[in-house]
């Protein structure tokens, strides 16, 4: 469904002023309207019963390069920031538009699943507060060290809070000091259990991760430098839920990935619903790679990360004849 010029500034006006908080004046000043244009756009917007959260996504959805990157790579839905021009930094807009996305996606009685990073907790800190009935928020992976600035337990609770749910953390940690000890801890019935009910969900909310100096994986202390290289060497392209993919979307076979406690590929692919958020550009391979192993089934982005997927999309088509 295309808006028509009139439906789009109503729904941008509501956007800047609801979700945002800026002031009508501000809302002005950004549109390059009236002070009372924008007046009267809020007030259409609350007489449409335009003014929830579900609509107003609607705009960043309904863009013909989402559409193309739905086509290309077969997702059900993607928001696009960066061409609206509610911003002139689409990346900062990320946080907020994939946690109202989140919470039109989130139903009553729902199990959903959530993995760890800044992107999900700056998620997590941008989410309004929701009443939703009977949702359970499940962590998906391991934990990490007190130390850490954005642990796995820490998104999960906090999604919890937002939407008054009830939040499972797991009671190991993301990475052992050894596969055995890593396959004696999985055996466990308690975190066996976990492990296993990660593909009853409904929702998964996650990102993918890079391999470099600066990964959240090198931050925690997960993997060393030294380690990285060698691992980079053997074909890691991007983390999911802790875990190294390389560049087709397959678990790497190495040590690091048989040391860890998170789901396993098979049951993240199971839950119906997935949600991506990327907002640096530099995920571009790691979010490719994500794509390959049909990670997920929605997607958040910049208009710039989308342009840059379907150039390399269409650089790998074959020449027709």
């Amino acid at each position: 469904m295309a808006y028509r010029p009139t439906d789009q500034i109503i729904h941008k006006a509501a956007w800047l002023y609801y979700t945002h908080g800026l002031r009508q004046d501000e809302v002005a000043q950004r549109l390059n309207i009236s002070r009372a244009s924008v007046a009267l756009y809020l007030r259409k917007a609350r007489e449409a019963g335009i003014v929830n959260i579900s609509t107003s996504t609607h705009l960043f959805s309904d863009d013909r390069l989402a559409r193309q990157v739905e086509d290309a790579f077969g997702l059900e839905t993607v928001w696009l920031t960066g061409d609206e021009g509610l911003s002139s930094n689409p990346a900062a807009e990320i946080p907020m538009l994939a946690a109202n996305v989140f919470l039109e996606m989130v139903q009553n009685g729902d199990r959903v699943c959530v993995a760890w990073g800044r992107t999900v907790y700056q998620i997590a800190d941008a989410m309004n507060h929701a009443d939703r009935e009977d949702v359970t928020v499940v962590e998906m992976c391991g934990n990490l060290g007190s130390p850490y600035s954005y642990r796995p337990d820490q998104c999960t609770m906090e999604i919890a809070r937002r939407l008054n749910a009830k939040g499972l953390n797991f009671y190991a940690p993301l990475v052992l000091s050894s596969r055995a000890l890593a396959e004696a801890l999985r055996a466990e019935p308690v975190i066996r259990e976990q492990l296993d009910g990660i593909s009853a969900c409904d929702l998964a909310l996650f990102t993918v991760g890079t391999l470099d100096s600066d990964s959240h994986v090198i931050k925690c202390g997960a993997l060393g430098l030294d380690e990285l290289a060698q691992l980079k060497a053997m074909g890691a392209t991007g983390v999911i839920a802790g875990q190294i993919i390389t560049a087709d979307g397959t678990l790497l076979d190495c040590d690091y990935n048989k040391r860890m406690i998170s789901a396993d590929f098979d049951a993240i692919r199971a839950i119906p619903k997935r949600l991506m958020v990327v907002q640096e550009d530099e995920k571009l391979e790691p979010l490719r790679a994500a794509i390959s192993g049909r990670f997920f089934t929605h997607l958040v982005t910049t208009s710039t990360m989308a342009a840059g997927l379907l150039a390399s999309h269409a650089a790998a088509e074959p020449t027709p004849a």
